[in-house]
């Protein structure tokens, strides 16, 4: 009984913590109204990243602020009424815009990524996805000189923590990228980067890698969890089943404030990134190497299993707030002016919400006041970059042995 662990959500956290988990000699099951990898985890741009080390909420978002208030870039829309609700995360996320705290997280955030950038290469060759990882790095492209001048801050970043980059000209992008439209005269090339080819896909692999290896998933709707007298926990389904365990790691991504506050009465200060995708072909045989970002047109566009996939940038509303389609029409016109895409691949856009703390840092760790409950969700839009080392954090706790790097700037108690 004291190895029993049921892990809710089936996104790329709570799939990787099944996986490592499993490989410590815990008795995992797996929990998720949907099939692995179908929700928030499918729709990202598959980036691996370590430039992602530098968050939203960096000392540069002051100057931004004023425009991004506006409401009318393609990069970052907001509800007004959903801010004015969630006030406090707001002002939260702003105040850590600060040279200091900024540092803390940079640094927080690369240990996890290159600790995930590992664990990833294994599990592709485990779970026999490796050919759908690509070592091309990705693209940070800039429309003006001046944009490229403003970058400047996340340039001597990515030095300073030992990212490898290559800042390009036109001449030496077109080399990299010759389908590419000749509107960029900068781009920087972050070599330290991969990404795959079908993020969904992936995820489903890693989860059927653990089901092979005894491990058990179940497709159903968790409607509660409760301590029982026993010094357990109860995992109740909808329809009745109910699973008796040692201890649960909550995983739900975006679902988790909903379901912490109705199950345990925990507030968590969670804001919800939302995002769209749409796939395209590529007219007269274009292509493209690697992802590449825009970042004057705000949208990221990956060669995928699917087609080319359009990814947008944030829009901070309710998690199932009606869709607005916005900002996928403005990157899709952007997108036009910087590569030669013919239509669109599906009738409807896909849309996800990522789940992000005042901090942007996940919360990894065992829940305050609630002995047996742990915790791993958070991790904003780079889930992807960083749930295999969350599962390795997470794992070395549980197992009560030493951690890959100091996991206090994940703890809960900064927010529980």
């Amino acid at each position: 009984m004291k190895n029993t662990v049921a892990i809710l959500g089936a996104g790329i956290v709570g799939v990787s913590c099944a996986l490592e988990l499993q490989r410590r000699g815990f008795d995992v099951t797996l929990l998720d109204r949907s099939a692995p990898g179908r929700e928030t985890s499918y729709g990202n741009a598959g980036v691996l990243a370590r430039s992602s080390l530098v968050p939203f909420n960096n000392p540069g978002l002051w100057a931004s602020l004023p425009k991004l208030l506006k409401n009318t870039s393609a990069s970052f829309r907001y509800d007004p009424l959903f801010m004015a609700r969630n006030l406090p995360w707001a002002l939260g996320f702003v105040s850590r815009a600060r040279a200091s705290v900024f540092e803390e997280t940079a640094t927080a955030l690369d240990a996890l990524i290159r600790l995930s950038g590992d664990a990833h290469r294994r599990l592709l060759v485990e779970a026999g996805v490796a050919h759908r990882l690509r070592d091309t790095g990705w693209m940070f492209l800039y429309r003006t000189e001046e944009a490229f001048a403003a970058g400047r801050r996340s340039r001597e970043t990515y030095d300073r923590f030992g990212v490898a980059t290559q800042a390009l000209d036109a001449r030496e992008l077109s080399e990299l990228e010759p389908h590419l439209k000749p509107i960029f005269p900068r781009a920087l090339w972050i070599k330290d980067a991969a990404s795959v080819d079908s993020p969904g896909r992936v995820v489903e692999a890693y989860a059927q890698l653990f089901r092979a290896r005894g491990g058990r998933i179940r497709q159903a709707l968790v409607e509660r969890i409760e301590r029982s007298q026993a010094e357990a926990w109860r995992v109740a389904e909808e329809g009745g089943a109910v699973h008796e365990v040692a201890r649960v790691v909550l995983a739900l991504g975006p679902w988790t404030r909903e379901f912490a506050k109705k199950t345990l009465g925990l507030s968590v200060p969670m804001a919800f990134e939302r995002g769209y995708h749409m796939h395209y072909d590529a007219a007269g045989g274009a292509s493209l190497r690697r992802p590449i970002y825009d970042t004057g047109g705000g949208y990221v566009l990956s060669p995928m299993a699917q087609g080319l996939r359009l990814t947008t940038g944030v829009q901070l509303a309710a998690r199932d707030a009606p869709r607005n389609f916005v900002q996928l029409d403005l990157a899709e016109r952007a997108a036009r002016e910087a590569f030669p895409l013919d239509q669109r691949l599906e009738a409807d856009p896909w849309m996800g919400s990522r789940p992000t703390l005042p901090d942007s840092r996940p919360i990894i760790g065992e829940c305050p006041g609630h002995a047996g409950l742990w915790l791993a969700f958070g991790h904003q839009h780079i889930g992807f970059s960083t749930g295999p080392g969350t599962a390795a954090l997470l794992g070395a706790m549980m197992a009560g042995e030493a951690c890959a790097f100091d996991p206090a700037p994940f703890r809960a108690s900064r927010f529980l």
